[in-house]
């Protein structure tokens, strides 16, 4: 008789354990097809991190170009890495198939097709004018077929979208100047200029006096701080480069007095899930900083960086930290709602965003 009860009670706990795993389970697919359909802006997105393997191949073949890789399969392979200086040896390299205009359009409108998919309703991009004009490409080329395809995107599919060059961080600043320079006859379609590559070594002080020229010109500025580096870039990025968007910034969650600041200021940041997760800034999602970032009054934003590269694009991001953390749905409209309060969208179109997003 006891035997048979402790049966019953084994069976009676194995049936609560799977009945809360499957309601754990379809509580995690709703919120997961909530965030599908979001309305949502991505506000970092790196053009040449969206190089598919496939269109990689088809652009070495249609401008005959060796690359070290015998098939798309070849291709995927050499996309597992570990580190973020192995990701951009692999990313510059396959930068060397963009030749022509004709080149840049296809890979920004092949983006702008999947993003679509994802109810991403504004993008803000960056390219990296240096890692073409270094191997002879004309600055126009690169600008001209990016612009083509974003201008297309908005006509076809609805997609307004802003465009803002990156400097290179391990070039010098000097190389930076002569960049905004050639840059000067598309700042009219230019919002803003960032700073990406190599972090660690190369701190925001670096580049203040470009970023204050360029400032001076109009253009917003963000910039890549708190990656890998430590929470002073950020504070240099504040304070010397007067950012007006943080692009990632985990680390600033070592500092308590630096995230008090970026909460009182309402200063956006623009978060990496499935990037972070590559590049091992975090070793596992369920220790990924959103949902704190979230609680401790952050105004953090869901990006694919170089989606490509990193396995998936914004619904993808959006699935993993549903996944991975204690999201509820509130917090997934204040992420989608963020996303375009962080943007450059002008008021009145942010407006019409967040009211959407408070009707879906």
């Amino acid at each position: 008789m006891g035997m048979a009860v402790a049966d019953l009670l084994a069976s009676a706990t194995y049936a609560a354990v799977r009945f809360y795993i499957f309601w754990e389970t379809m509580l995690q697919k709703s919120l997961i097809d909530f965030s599908a359909v979001l309305p949502k802006a991505e506000l970092h997105l790196h053009i040449e991190g969206s190089l598919e393997p496939e269109l990689m191949v088809a652009l070495a073949w249609r401008n005959k170009i060796e690359i070290p890789f015998k098939s798309v399969e070849d291709v995927r392979a050499a996309y597992d890495f570990s580190n973020l200086q192995d990701f951009l040896d692999i990313y510059y390299q396959g930068m060397g198939v963009l030749q022509a205009e004709e080149d840049y359009y296809d890979l920004t409108m092949a983006y702008l097709l999947r993003a679509h998919r994802d109810t991403v309703r504004h993008v803000e991009i960056f390219f990296d004018p240096q890692g073409h004009t270094d191997r002879g490409i004309p600055f126009n080329v690169v600008a001209d077929g990016i612009l083509g395809a974003l201008d297309e995107a908005e006509r076809a599919l609805g997609i307004s979208s802003k465009l803002i060059m990156s400097f290179l961080r391990h070039l010098s600043e000097e190389a930076a100047f002569d960049t905004l320079k050639e840059a000067e006859p598309y700042l009219d379609r230019i919002v803003g200029v960032g700073l990406d590559s190599s972090e660690v070594g190369h701190p925001p002080s670096k580049f203040e006096r470009v970023f204050r020229a360029a400032r001076e010109q109009g253009l917003k500025i963000v910039a890549h701080a708190g990656e890998e580096g430590p929470p002073d870039y950020v504070y240099e990025a504040l304070d010397l480069l007067r950012i007006d968007r943080l692009d990632h910034g985990n680390r600033s969650l070592e500092d308590e007095a630096l995230v008090a600041r970026l909460a009182e200021e309402q200063m956006t940041l623009t978060v990496c899930p499935l990037s972070n997760l590559k590049l091992c800034v975090v070793d596992d999602m369920r220790a990924h900083p959103l949902k704190r970032m979230l609680d401790l009054g952050l105004r953090a934003t869901v990006n694919s960086d170089d989606p490509s590269y990193f396995g998936g694009y914004m619904n993808a991001n959006f699935a993993a930290v549903i996944n991975a953390l204690d999201l509820d749905k509130d917090d997934i409209r204040t992420l989608a709602k963020n996303s375009f309060l962080g943007s450059f969208l002008n008021p009145e179109d942010i407006a019409k965003h967040i009211a959407t997003i408070d009707a879906t």
